[in-house]
């Protein structure tokens, strides 16, 4: 495993003073903390919508510091499960150098590389698994819930992955959905022998607007297999994420 903060200590031959890092994750809906299995909520679309379960991994996660060196937190993916309480923190196991951050970054879902079909064996990312004919690997996202529709209360399955997209010549070709996150981090300071938290939170309803509204009525419950929904869902997932 890469440790960033050894290679620096070698380097300039003297200790790094070191501390520790715990992301938090939270769920919100425009500002107020989600709650789950409550049709409360409606989009931009003007959908009445209520979220059962959020599910999603992050990965290829690094700090910037002010006037430093990034810090990789290398080959690490993480699966976070609004209903599995010991996945809504994470200690970061490496220690970082002390000192004010201004940003983090990391892959929403995982990158071609990672996005291996068998990667995971265990409960409960084994559970994330991506169909095969669909291109295999693992769901970025999983938002299951129910909408109001203008006849019945309709199931919605909002999970993204690969998209297959098959061409007149019958050629199926699959395309990588994941996306980068950039956000500020200028509340986060680590100091020495201590551990610093942060918060990272989720906005559900910004996975429905900007830049496109997203209707559950033209789009359906199951988007898995739509690969123009999946592009809205990448395009609209650019400013779901903050930090608190």
């Amino acid at each position: 495993m890469l440790c960033l903060v050894a290679l620096i200590a070698i380097a300039c031959g003297n200790k790094v003073k070191t501390g520790n890092v715990m992301v938090k994750f939270s769920f919100s809906v425009d500002g107020e903390t989600l709650e789950q299995n409550q049709m409360i909520y409606t989009n931009a679309a003007g959908n009445p919508y209520e979220v059962d379960e959020v599910k999603y991994f992050i990965s290829d996660v690094v700090f910037y510091p002010s006037g430093g060196r990034r810090t990789i937190i290398d080959k690490k993916t993480y699966y976070v499960d609004a209903g599995i309480a010991s996945t809504l923190t994470w200690t970061i196991p490496d220690p970082m150098p002390i000192g004010q951050y201004d940003s983090i970054r990391f892959i929403f879902g995982l990158s071609a590389d990672r996005n291996v079909s068998n990667a995971f064996v265990n409960q409960p990312e084994v559970n994330m698994a991506w169909p095969e004919t669909l291109g295999g690997g693992y769901h970025y996202l999983q938002i299951n819930g129910k909408w109001n529709g203008s006849e019945s209360i309709t199931p919605f399955n909002f999970h993204t992955g690969i998209s297959k997209v098959t061409s007149s010549d019958s050629i199926s070709r699959f395309t990588h959905n994941h996306f980068y996150v950039t956000l500020p981090a200028k509340i986060l300071t680590v100091e020495e022998k201590k551990t610093s938290t942060i918060t990272l939170d989720m906005n559900i309803n910004n996975w429905f607007t900007t830049p496109i509204d997203f209707d559950f009525n033209y789009w359906g419950g199951a988007i898995m297999e739509n690969p123009n929904a999946q592009t809205v869902a990448k395009q609209n997932g650019a400013d779901v994420f903050s930090i608190k």
